[in-house]
C-alpha cells in the first residue's frame, strides 16, 4: 500500500489541540503529533472495534503485551518477560509515576536540559527537588553530554535521573558510549535511570537507537524504560503506552503508585497499539522517508533562506531545533514568528537552561505547510532586517 504523505488533512474541526489553539491564519508547527493519517490498519481495528458496540471496563490485551515483548527482542535484542511490561494511559504519566513510586524525602531529580517541559518538572509535586546538567551546545548546533559533569552533578541527595533519548528537542540519539558513560556514573551513586523513549522508533539513517536498559543486566535493574506508539503512528490521542521494568522490586514500586492515579489504557488505545505494532510497519517505512526528506527540505532551506538561524539536523523526532540567537531578533522568536510571520512554533526557554533564543519546530507535516510556514518566517525575518 503507497500512503499519501502530501495530503492535506483539515483538523481545524476535530478537537485538535495543536490546530484549534491558535487563530486560524496561523500556521501550528508546534504540539508533537503528526497531520498525517494514521495507518490503515489500525483504522480498520478502530472502526471494527467501534462496530462491537460495548465499551465497558477493559481488561489489559495479553496480544498487546506479548507484542511488545517480542518488538523489543526483534528490534534491539532485548529479552524481556511479558510482566516486565506495565500499561500506563502515556508516557508523561509514565515518568511521574515513577517520581511518585521512588521519592525520597529532600532527594532529588537529575536532568538534561534543554529538555521536554514535562521532564523539568516530573518532580514538583513528590517533595524532591531539581538537578540539571545541561547538554553542551557545540560549534556546530548539535549537541553533546560533559561525562565529567554529568558525574559531579550526582549528590548524595540525586535519587533519580530522567534520560530522553532519542532527545526531544535536541533531536541527538545518544551513542553506546555515552549511554553507557551515564549508566555507570548512575550505578556507583545509586541512582536510578528512567528513560524515556518514546520517539525510539523514530531514527533516521545512519543512527541506532540503544535502549539503555540493554547495556547490561545492572543496568537493566536498574532502569525504568518508558515507550509507546503514540508518536510513531500518530495515535497519541488514544493515551497507549508502556512502562518496561525488569527489577521486580522496581515494578512493585510503580505498580503501586499507579493505583488511584492514573487509570487504565482504554479499550481503543489498547486495539490501536496492537494494530500498529502488528501491521503498522509498511506505514512506518514510508512516514520515515518522508520525514527524513522534510528535515533535509527544512535543513537547506534555514541555511540558505533564514538569516541568522541555524539547526543540526536531528538524528531522530521529527522535531527540530532552531537558534535564532544571530537573527537579532529581541525578546522571545516564539513570539516574533507567532506576530509576524503567523507561525506557531514551541518557546525555547520552557525547555528550561539553554532555551533562551530557540524554538522548536515540528516538521511532520505535508510539504506544502511547512514549505509555506518557512516562508512565512523568512519574509518575517528579511522585512525586519530592512527596518
Amino acid at each position: 500500500m503507497i500512503y499519501d504523505f502530501d495530503q492535506v488533512i483539515d483538523r481545524r474541526a476535530s478537537d485538535s489541540g495543536k490546530w484549534g489553539h491558535y487563530d486560524a491564519d496561523v500556521l501550528p508547527l508546534w504540539v508533537a503529533d503528526m497531520d498525517f493519517v494514521s495507518p490503515e490498519s489500525v483504522i480498520r481495528a478502530l472502526h471494527e472495534r467501534v462496530e462491537h458496540g460495548v465499551f465497558g471496563y477493559p481488561q489489559e490485551d495479553k496480544a498487546l503485551r506479548q507484542v511488545v515483548v517480542e518488538r523489543m527482542m526483534e528490534r534491539y535484542g532485548w529479552q524481556i518477560q511479558p510482566e516486565d511490561v506495565l500499561f500506563i494511559p502515556g508516557v508523561v504519566k509514565g515518568f511521574n509515576l515513577a517520581c511518585h513510586a521512588l521519592a525520597t524525602p529532600h532527594g532529588a531529580v537529575l536532568v538534561q536540559p534543554p529538555v521536554y517541559p514535562p521532564i523539568l518538572s516530573a518532580m514538583e509535586h513528590t517533595g524532591m527537588h531539581l538537578q540539571e546538567n545541561q547538554l553542551v551546545l557545540e560549534a556546530d548546533g548539535s549537541y553533546s553530554i560533559d561525562q565529567q559533569a554529568f558525574k559531579e552533578a550526582i549528590t548524595d541527595q540525586t535519587h533519580l535521573f530522567i534520560l530522553c533519548n532519542p532527545h526531544n528537542p535536541v533531536g541527538r540519539v545518544f551513542r553506546r558510549d555515552e549511554l553507557i558513560q551515564m549508566a555507570e556514573a548512575c550505578l556507583s551513586r545509586g541512582v536510578v535511570i528512567i528513560s524515556d523513549e518514546i520517539h525510539s522508533d523514530l531514527i533516521y539513517p545512519g543512527n541506532q537507537h540503544i535502549p539503555i536498559a540493554t547495556l547490561g543486566e545492572e543496568i537493566a535493574q536498574n532502569t525504568i524504560t518508558l515507550i509507546a506508539p503514540s508518536k510513531t503512528f500518530n495515535i497519541a490521542g488514544l493515551q497507549c503506552a508502556f512502562a518496561i521494568i525488569q527489577n521486580p522490586s522496581l515494578r512493585n514500586r510503580f505498580r503501586h503508585a499507579h493505583m488511584g492515579l492514573a487509570g487504565w489504557v482504554n479499550v481503543l488505545g489498547q486495539t490501536a497499539g496492537l494494530a500498529a505494532y502488528r501491521h503498522g510497519q509498511e506505514w512506518l517505512d514510508q512516514m520515515l522517508c518522508y520525514l527524513e526528506a522534510n528535515r533535509d527540505y527544512l535543513y537547506e532551506f534555514v541555511c540558505q533562506k533564514l538569516p541568522g538561524v541555524r539547526m543540526a539536523k536531528p538524528e531522530g523526532t521529527y522535531l527540530a531545533w532552531l537558534d535564532c540567537r544571530a537573527a537579532g531578533i529581541e525578546g522571545d522568536p516564539y513570539q516574533f514568528f507567532l506576530k509576524q510571520a503567523r507561525v506557531a512554533l514551541n518557546s525555547g526557554p520552557t525547555f528550561g537552561k539553554g532555551g533562551e533564543g530557540f524554538v522548536r519546530l515540528n516538521f511532520a507535516c505535508p510539504r506544502s505547510i511547512l514549505a509555506q510556514a518557512l516562508e512565512r518566517m523568512a519574509s518575517a525575518l528579511y522585512t525586519f532586517e530592512e527596518r
